[in-house]
């Protein structure tokens, strides 16, 4: 097992890096607040063009046919930009499950077009409740992929219909949807596929969740060393070091996690060494995922605690950038499931407590 992201991925999310800079500044993520479909300008397109989009679409149907671990420092990146609209769900859950569960009629119909970027494809959380399941950008998405029924479907925009939720984050425009599904709509219906579609989210979340709190973190760092009180830069105060020490080590232990779970998913398996000496139960990529999803979660809400306590009154105000950071972190750290529920996940799992195993609920 060879962990080393190595120089070519590296390269890939410096440029990703570059062109978010350059097309997705914090101006431009403001402006989609205000935009119907929260979408920035040339974004897409420019996305398309470097191969974010179509990076896990088969070669065969004009995409790059790599995997999580060559994606997973781009979604890094995704977070880090506080990216709108649902990249990361098309390229990172909805491709990946139409690639390896769907017919070959769907794959041919949407994958070509999935990895040029003429096509928006997004995927949605199971639901846990008697509504209809939360998908971002479900009402301008060419296709929705979602688990129903115990199911997973892709169901073209023409079936699904549904209501905008408001959403902490303004460039996460969710829609609470409802969808006619059909056997043409039928991606898989083995209870396999909707654990697949959960520990997809999770990833994906988790992968952004630590740009985010790294980005955090180096707004907080720099701000501390500007901000002067009493005649000397605030950072210098033995508490301020401490919640950016605290935040730098909470990110530098998720950021490997995330980096496993990428493997385990390429894999199918996890790696060795995963289940503690005298446990009992069996870790598989589903275990990886939640471990991955709880301690980003947890990195990335101490990230949002710290950056707002060391800001001070200023990182209370909208004029300030520091908000499109933290309620983008609050919102990936409770989409598809909170720290809470992964580790308890993760504690089935190994069999430490009573439950239904790797179950997406």
């Amino acid at each position: 097992m060879d962990f080393t992201l190595g120089g070519d991925r590296l390269l890939f999310a410096e440029t990703l890096r570059d062109v978010l800079d350059d097309v997705c500044s914090p101006a431009a993520v403001r402006s989609s607040w205000e935009d119907p479909t929260g979408a920035v300008d040339g974004l897409w397109e420019s996305l398309a063009g470097i191969g974010v989009l179509g990076l896990t679409v088969p070669e065969a149907h004009g995409g790059l046919g790599m995997d999580e671990v060559d994606q997973v420092l781009l979604l890094e990146e995704l977070g880090r930009a506080a990216c709108p609209g649902p990249v990361a769900e098309h390229s990172a859950v909805a491709v990946p499950m139409l690639r390896d569960l769907a017919p070959s009629s769907v794959c041919d119909d949407w994958l070509g077009r999935a990895a040029d970027g003429s096509a928006v494809l997004t995927a949605g959380s199971p639901a846990d409740t008697s509504s209809g399941p939360l998908v971002l950008a479900g009402d301008c998405a060419d296709l929705v992929v979602l688990a129903l029924d115990g199911a997973v479907h892709a169901v073209p925009a023409a079936s699904v219909s549904g209501r905008p939720v408001e959403s902490l984050d303004g460039a996460r425009r969710l829609t609470e949807v409802t969808v006619e599904v059909s056997d043409a709509t039928l991606v898989s219906d083995d209870p396999t596929a909707v654990t697949a579609l959960w520990d997809r989210g999770a990833w994906a979340s988790a992968a952004q969740a630590v740009g985010v709190a790294q980005r955090l973190l180096d707004l907080t760092v720099t701000y501390v060393a500007e901000r002067e009180q009493f005649g000397r830069p605030v950072g210098v105060n033995q508490a301020v070091k401490h919640h950016c020490s605290n935040v730098a080590i909470a990110v530098e232990f998720a950021r490997p996690i995330v980096q496993a779970a990428a493997w385990s998913l390429a894999n199918g398996r996890a790696p060795e060494g995963t289940v503690p000496p005298g446990v009992t139960g069996e870790a598989g990529p589903s275990t990886l995922v939640s471990m991955a999803k709880a301690m980003a979660s947890d990195a990335v809400d101490l990230a949002c605690r710290s950056a707002l306590q060391c800001h001070g009154a200023i990182g209370y105000t909208v004029e300030h950038d520091l908000q499109l950071w933290l309620k983008r972190g609050w919102a990936l750290s409770a989409s598809w499931g909170d720290a809470h529920r992964h580790r308890r996940r993760v504690a089935v799992d190994l069999g430490m407590v009573a439950g239904s195993g790797t179950s997406a609920t």
